[in-house]
């Protein structure tokens, strides 16, 4: 918990920094959304891996071809030291594609994992990872319904299959090991977290 004065106000920072994020980059708010990064900050999703900057190009990309993502956020917890923290935010990623023909939503719930640093009094994020505890798919229209290709569905991690499967119908490369509620990847993260704190590079 923050407890001097400079803590809480760095803890606010963080917070705004956060809820910034959601808001400036599904209003597709490019270049406030820029500010958000340190210039070596990278973006892990399932859909795309890079520099924040090679996150917003992307995403543009992608909404120029109607691909539709949005965020919602929930809690968030901010663990300070000094000038490095980690956070972690409950988030839903919400995405609606044509499925095996079918309009369908898919809805992912989990936590965005950041690591963050204050640089020349200005915080920013230096990684953003998510963890994908667990997603569905949803026709849009009551009544229908896609036929999966289980092979496929199943190549996936459960916490995020049904996101993996949609976005690889529409055209993308998914990365098939990213860290979910449970099990190795998270536990990783976890560490790479700790040492984060603990002032040790970024592995």
């Amino acid at each position: 918990m923050p407890g001097s004065h400079a803590e809480i106000e760095d803890d606010r920072l963080i917070r705004e920094l956060l809820q910034n994020w959601a808001i400036w980059r599904d209003a597709g708010d490019w270049e406030r959304f820029r500010t958000v990064w340190h210039p070596d900050g990278r973006m892990m999703a399932t859909w795309t891996q890079g520099t924040g900057d090679e996150f917003i190009e992307i995403s543009k990309q992608a909404w120029a071809k109607g691909v539709s993502i949005l965020h919602f956020l929930g809690g968030i917890s901010v663990d300070l030291a000094g000038q490095r923290a980690i956070s972690q935010t409950k988030m839903t990623i919400s995405q609606r594609a044509e499925v095996e023909g079918v309009l369908c939503d898919v809805l992912c719930t989990g936590r965005f994992y950041d690591f963050l640093e204050k640089r020349e009094g200005r915080w920013g994020i230096v990684l953003r990872q998510p963890i994908y505890e667990k997603d569905r798919m949803d026709p849009v229209t009551p009544g229908t319904a896609p036929v999966l290709d289980k092979a496929l569905l199943e190549r996936f991690p459960p916490g995020y299959r049904h996101l993996a499967y949609l976005q690889t119908r529409i055209g993308y490369t998914v990365k098939p090991d990213m860290p979910g509620l449970k099990g190795p990847e998270v536990e990783a993260l976890y560490v790479r977290g700790a040492a984060w704190l603990q002032g040790k590079p970024l592995g």
